[in-house]
């Protein structure tokens, strides 16, 4: 199921599903067919309801009538997950990309590092490059979302606390994150983690590890790469996350980028005004961003 959220043309948003029929706002329906739960009104309460959640919207999807779907062009979609308490990225989690780092090998454990909220964005929204140039850069990234509260989960469980995936956009200002030698600042800058277009349920991807993935900039791939070349797998990140950091519904986990990263080409490759970057991971969809300046 592909879950989204979506503003309409009075710009009230609302959560719901895009289907092949069009975009279905939950709580609409289900009050027009006698189906109504809390849970379809939010992301993370639907999250943490499992299983229950997306047979009850299975079922609201059958039964609605044609009136209750939107044509997507109607709607804005906004980003698939609004209250994201925790942004856990993981830093060189590809080994192309660690050797294009520089690394003179790759990490022995998950490096993890946090990117603040206030840096998530939807489909469509500017990428915003803050005052000062500091080399902003794209990174292609598969976000992980939290279905379950998890603490001291075991890998080979761990899936189970997955609530889906989507494509991610690990926004990064070089020039802060390698001034200030630890890279919160320059990974947590307002519009820095476009999310979306949509929110792909974990039961729709049984192997998240077989996945192509790939960015663009105006068009150009300049990565183009599987999620099979992770370093460690999506089990072992939320083990090792979880051992010491108690995950909750909608907290989001940035998986690593593959090689191709504009800084580290020759000669880099900054993002600028005008640009148009894409993330497109097989399966979950293409986030799409416009960049602007501040």
């Amino acid at each position: 199921m592909r879950l989204v959220r979506f503003e309409d043309k009075t710009g009230v948003i609302h959560f719901g599903a895009l289907t092949d029929s069009g975009v279905l706002d939950f709580e609409s329906a289900s009050k027009g067919v006698g189906l109504q739960n809390e849970y379809l009104k939010d992301v993370n309460a639907f999250l943490s309801a499992g299983d229950s959640a997306i047979k009850h919207a299975q079922t609201l999807i059958e039964v609605a009538p044609a009136s209750a779907f939107t044509p997507p062009a109607n709607v804005k979609l906004r980003a698939p997950v609004a209250k994201a308490g925790k942004i856990i990225a993981v830093g060189l989690n590809y080994k192309d990309h660690s050797i294009e780092s520089g690394a003179k090998e790759p990490p022995k454990t998950p490096m993890i590092f946090a990117k603040f909220p206030n840096s998530l964005c939807g489909p469509g929204d500017a990428i915003v490059i803050p005052a000062g140039d500091p080399q902003v850069d794209y990174e292609a990234q598969m976000g992980v979302v939290i279905g379950r509260i998890a603490k001291g989960v075991s890998a080979s469980n761990a899936l189970n606390y997955v609530g889906g995936y989507l494509p991610l956009n690990d926004v990064s200002a070089r020039a802060w994150q390698f001034a200030d030698k630890q890279w919160v600042r320059g990974k947590s800058c307002d519009t820095f983690c476009p999310i979306g277009p949509y929110l792909t349920t974990s039961d729709e991807i049984p192997d998240p590890h077989v996945l192509s993935i790939a960015a663009r900039v105006n068009g150009t791939t300049l990565q183009d790469s599987n999620t099979s070349k992770m370093i460690f797998k999506i089990p072992e990140l939320i083990e090792f996350i979880s051992a010491s950091i108690t995950l909750e519904p909608g907290d989001i986990i940035a998986t690593g980028t593959p090689e191709g990263v504009g800084v580290f080409r020759t000669p880099p490759i900054f993002l600028k005004p005008g640009d148009v970057v894409e993330i497109d991971i097989e399966k979950l969809g293409v986030l799409k961003n416009p960049v602007v300046a501040a």
